[in-house]
């Protein structure tokens, strides 16, 4: 059993790989560094990374294609990091199979949280797939039974909105993108009718939801989806 999370950076600049090698070690992480897409693969084969950090303008390979091929080797979190500040790229990097992204110029502490939250859902994430209930903050779903209760007191729910609140509590602290939540609630082939639909149902189930001491706070990523975190009560999310 290995004493510290190993992180693989991708990343073939050398200034920023050194800041992240150094940031990272000294959080206690074991880094382990990969300047191409190729080397990438044969370390995530060779040293089974806990968190992939992988910036998506590689020399030798499409970062896009990077996490296609990562995601089929590894379901470790993959953090994805970009210069262009493209909405559209992150998002296909998102559905492509990475859980979040910070975009260039990035302070330490952003990507030392994505890191994080990117750890707390790789431990949770077994249990939370196979699991009847999910537990968020105050917010505790019984999965099977369509129940959702706030510090033990049930609220009443919609079966549209428990099933958004069900794939936002499965990924808790993730980015559900705008695409997947459509898919999971109304079909693939229901992209644009529904992207109103989602919009009217994200704010309903915020309402519903309400205010409180470790009551979930839907956050919205513009342009790119939603992520559910927990709270400190004053309608703030708290910190990672």
């Amino acid at each position: 059993m290995r004493e510290l999370p190993v992180i693989l950076v991708v990343e073939d600049e050398p200034a920023p790989m050194k800041m992240m090698e150094t940031s990272l070690t000294a959080r206690h992480y074991h880094v382990v560094a990969a300047t191409t897409g190729a080397a990438a693969l044969e370390r995530v084969a060779a040293d089974e990374p806990d968190v992939m950090i992988v910036d998506l303008g590689l020399p030798d390979i499409d970062g896009l294609d990077l996490c296609r091929h990562l995601r089929l080797w590894s379901k470790s979190p993959i953090v994805v990091v970009t210069a262009d500040g493209s909405q559209e790229r992150m998002v296909q990097a998102l559905d492509e199979g990475a859980d979040d992204y910070v975009v260039k110029p990035f302070s330490m502490e952003e990507l030392l949280a994505r890191v994080r939250v990117a750890l707390r859902h790789r431990n949770l994430r077994s249990p939370a797939d196979a699991a009847p209930s999910i537990v968020v903050g105050a917010l505790t779903l019984d999965v099977e039974a369509h129940i959702a209760r706030i510090a033990g007191r049930q609220i009443d729910l919609p079966p549209r909105q428990f099933k958004l609140l069900t794939v936002l509590a499965r990924d808790n602290g993730r980015i559900v993108t705008y695409r997947r939540a459509i898919h999971s609630l109304w079909g693939p082939e229901n992209d644009e009718p529904a992207s109103h639909a989602l919009r009217i149902l994200v704010s309903q189930l915020r309402k519903s939801l309400g205010v409180g001491d470790g009551v979930p706070r839907i956050v919205t990523e513009p342009y790119v989806g939603y992520r559910l975190v927990e709270s400190d009560g004053s309608g703030q999310a708290s910190s990672r």
